[in-house]
């Protein structure tokens, strides 16, 4: 068992790529178009996965509605992955830090410097969680490029003893990653241009992926009208003028106007394009929305 998980020359992520054997003795404008051109075949191994991706996201909009979390587990440029998409989902829609969660094998310090060893460890994926007070009504997703990562498959295993959903991203078919979760996304980008640098092609599809996950599920949560972000919130000089924009482009007003509506709001983007678009005295406009769990458009249809 062991030596079929280290065997890696049965992994198409370790495989050596035909299209890039001379890729240190061409021209750098050549090296570009190479790297370039494998780049443009992972839009498509995601695109296969669509099915799978949608499944997922309903899958984690139910936990979420139910007080869930949506926590990403992984190892190396697949975990940070995860923490770079788990941190930039509270500027740009208005939730918690507890929502959306990145965990790393070797915690903090392995975000800046490689703690190649930890992701051999089950028993750390099982204590991080443990740290993390899992339930059955949290999302767990586990990312691993190559789909044979130990510390991943630990956390998926426990995460379906507890009973919560867990979704796998890999880029290996028939993964023992894949076959651990109870949905599998799993883009097959072939091999790297360098060889084994999964931070490369493999890196770029479980962005693609992670950002469909965490962008549908916000938008399926109201998080969005039409394509503005209106949850946002106000943070610095240019979100302040980012919330202006995004109220009068929803309903038309001028920045001015719009202005008024976020003083009156108290920031509140969301709740000021309501309150103009559907004619509602502040506290009117806040219990509309409530009772429609923030979801504008389906707060304006009541409306009629």
């Amino acid at each position: 068992m062991e030596k079929d998980r280290l065997n890696l020359k049965s992994l198409t992520t370790e495989s050596r790529n035909q299209n890039t054997l001379d890729i240190d003795r061409v021209s750098t404008i050549e090296m570009v178009k190479k790297i370039n051109d494998e780049d443009k075949k992972v839009a498509e191994a995601v695109e296969k996965e669509l099915p799978q991706i949608a499944e997922a996201i309903d899958g984690i909009v139910e936990r979420l509605k139910k007080g869930g979390r949506l926590i990403y587990i992984g190892a190396g440029t697949s975990g940070r992955l995860g923490i770079l998409d788990a941190s930039e989902c509270p500027p740009t829609y208005g939730v918690s830090e507890e929502l959306v969660q990145g965990v790393i094998a070797g915690g903090q310090e392995a975000i800046f410097r490689a703690q190649e060893g930890a992701e051999d460890s089950k028993e750390l994926a099982i204590n991080d969680l443990k740290e993390k007070n899992i339930t059955k009504l949290d999302v767990i997703v586990g990312l691993a490029a190559s789909g044979r990562t130990p510390y991943v498959i630990g956390g998926l295993e426990y995460a379906n003893e507890i009973g919560a959903l867990t979704i796998s991203v890999t880029c290996n078919a028939n993964s023992a990653v894949a076959n651990t979760a109870q949905i599998a996304i799993s883009p097959v980008v072939g091999p790297e241009v360098v060889t084994g640098s999964t931070r490369l092609k493999s890196g770029t599809a479980q962005k693609l992926v992670l950002n469909m996950l965490s962008t549908g599920s916000m938008i399926k949560l109201g998080k969005v009208y039409g394509n503005l972000m209106v949850d946002v919130q106000s943070t610095n000089e240019k979100l302040v003028e980012r919330a202006k924009k995004i109220v009068s482009e929803a309903t038309g007003v001028d920045t001015d106007i719009a202005a008024e509506y976020l003083n009156e709001t108290k920031s509140n983007v969301k709740l000021a394009i309501f309150m103009i678009l559907s004619k509602l005295s502040l506290d009117e406009a806040k219990n509309k929305l409530e009772k429609h769990d923030g979801y504008i458009a389906k707060a304006l249809n009541d409306l009629n």
